[in-house]
């Protein structure tokens, strides 16, 4: 939580903005936010990915951790600074990983981290969006708490779909939320707070963009799983869940 705090301050820095993004409906691009609100997202998320990616997440998804024992290679997409690839390099280190973000300041922060760590033989981030990486055969595609800030979310998931090798998946780490409002607050810890944080950054970031179909980081299962089936996905399953997370796993 003392991570989280700073968000508070970073997401009031930026009103004028907002009141703007509210009369015109074009949002506000995550470049455009406070520099407060990239250090206090990571240094939130980062926690949770540090206590449950490897000792839940992974071992929820059936023959994952063996296939990157093996050496598999992943992609996530919205990498930001890199904190839950990292983790994934440092782990595994017969796979290979790229992460890919807009925000150059983010990748620039996660390439110095790579290299500090040693992890840079293994692990590589560039700038790039959703719909524009062009591996192909991938085991794993990836999305840790970006998948909701997209302005076009099935396009970027049927992109996704298209670099995946035939028994590849689709991970989702997304906020903990409920498919309904009363259930959500009732069920989720941080629900107050989220909902202003997707009102604030989420929802106006998915408006800056080509669709703008703005799911927010209280879209829920329900609603996450009827875009992964628009795009393409056959099978969508929640693997994990913790306070803060939860983790969808699709396949074709």
């Amino acid at each position: 939580m003392i991570g989280a705090a700073p968000l508070v301050t970073g997401l009031h820095r930026r009103t004028d903005e907002l009141a703007e993004a509210f009369r015109t409906g074009r949002g506000v691009p995550w470049s455009e936010q406070d520099p407060a609100i990239f250090e206090s997202i990571e240094r939130f998320f980062r926690v949770g990915y540090r206590n449950s990616l490897l000792s839940e997440w992974v071992p929820a998804i059936d023959g994952l951790s063996d296939r990157l024992h093996d050496g598999a290679t992943v992609v996530d997409v919205g990498c930001g600074r890199g904190a839950p690839l990292l983790l994934l390099a440092e782990a595994f280190p017969a796979s290979r990983f790229v992460g890919y973000d807009v925000h150059e300041g983010s990748v620039e922060v996660a390439r110095r981290r790579a290299d500090e760590a040693g992890l840079a033989d293994r692990v590589r981030f560039d700038v790039g969006d959703a719909h524009g990486f062009a591996d192909r055969d991938v085991d794993v595609v990836t999305y840790f708490d970006a998948f909701h800030d997209l302005g076009d979310p099935v396009g970027a998931a049927a992109h996704a779909r298209a670099a995946l090798a035939d028994d590849g998946r689709l991970l989702l780490v997304e906020p903990r939320a409920a498919d309904d409002l009363a259930t959500t607050l009732a069920t989720v810890p941080l629900a107050p707070i989220s909902f202003a944080a997707s009102t604030f950054l989420c929802t106006a970031n998915s408006l800056s963009q080509p669709v703008g179909l703005a799911l927010g980081s209280q879209a829920g299962e329900g609603r996450l799983t009827e875009v992964l089936h628009e795009a393409g996905f056959g099978t969508v399953r929640r693997a994990a869940a913790n306070d803060f997370n939860m983790v969808l796993e699709a396949r074709v």
